[in-house]
């Protein structure tokens, strides 16, 4: 049976890891369609990689199979789970990866993975990727139902988006996320730009930029600019250089907007 299943881990591209996970994936079922979604999260970073989930995962058709591990955790308490919603399948560890995709879709039901016929034989203590949720979507895509993976559960854990703050006049966000081109992803939406009216300002380290762009190109090479992301976040950026190494800034760093003057 053909189906999509995507692979979003930390595992890097030059260690066997993403290679030995899709290893398991297909002696399973050599039919399924394994699309990366990248293999490039910083390691141990849960939040960039529920970041980059929450980015992509819609754009793909319903039924989809969406295999996460950015797993800092693995071997230890925190449980594997599968998580059917409205539209599409989630599986991985239970520590936050999948909490911001579960605030914005319908979830049916929690799965505790713990029926060991779906796992690969011997199981290592550190590479649940491989040997838990690499086969459990393999069977999930021949049409296991999900109930026989384990036990239904009610919770799920969470990691916390940071949120800008509305003080003074003014909207304090931050860096939530540095792309592979140097933007400055940030955790100020469209909606909270447009509360401001359209004369604003915006500053970062020292940098005061004026108004919105609406493309990269709209200012001179080299040049800072502040525009509206494909995900509707504000993004600092350079045309045709890395804002993160110009303006020398990372996650967290603060991102003021206010109405300029």
């Amino acid at each position: 049976m053909e189906r999509i299943i995507t692979l979003t881990t930390d595992f890097g591209l030059k260690d066997p890891y993403q290679g030995a996970m899709k290893g398991a994936v297909l002696s399973i079922n050599p039919k399924a369609k394994l699309i990366d979604i990248t293999h490039l999260v910083s390691p141990g970073n849960i939040l960039e990689g529920a970041l980059i989930l929450l980015d992509a995962y819609e754009f793909f058709p319903e039924g989809v199979i969406h295999a996460g591990v950015v797993d800092p955790g693995v071997g230890g308490a925190r449980k594997p789970i599968l998580i059917e919603t409205k539209r599409h399948f989630f599986i991985g560890p239970d520590n936050g990866l999948f909490s911001l995709i579960a605030q914005r879709e319908e979830v049916r039901r929690v799965v505790h993975l713990t029926n060991q016929k779906y796992f690969r034989k011997d199981i290592s203590a550190t590479f649940h990727g491989r040997d838990i949720f690499g086969p459990v979507a393999a069977h999930l895509s021949l049409g296991v139902d999900p109930a026989l993976f384990g036990e239904e559960i009610k919770s799920l854990q969470s990691i916390e988006m940071p949120q800008p703050v509305k003080e003074g006049g003014q909207i304090i966000g931050e860096v939530i996320y540095v792309d592979s081109f140097g933007n400055l992803l940030t955790n100020i939406k469209r909606s909270d730009i447009l509360s401001c009216g359209e004369n604003i300002e915006v500053s970062i380290k020292g940098v005061s930029l004026k108004g919105i762009r609406n493309t990269y190109s709209s200012a001179e090479k080299g040049a800072v600019i502040a525009l509206i992301s494909s995900s509707n976040h504000l993004e600092i950026a350079v045309n045709s250089g890395m804002a993160s190494k110009i303006i020398g800034a990372e996650v967290g760093e603060r991102v003021l907007v206010k109405v300029s003057r």
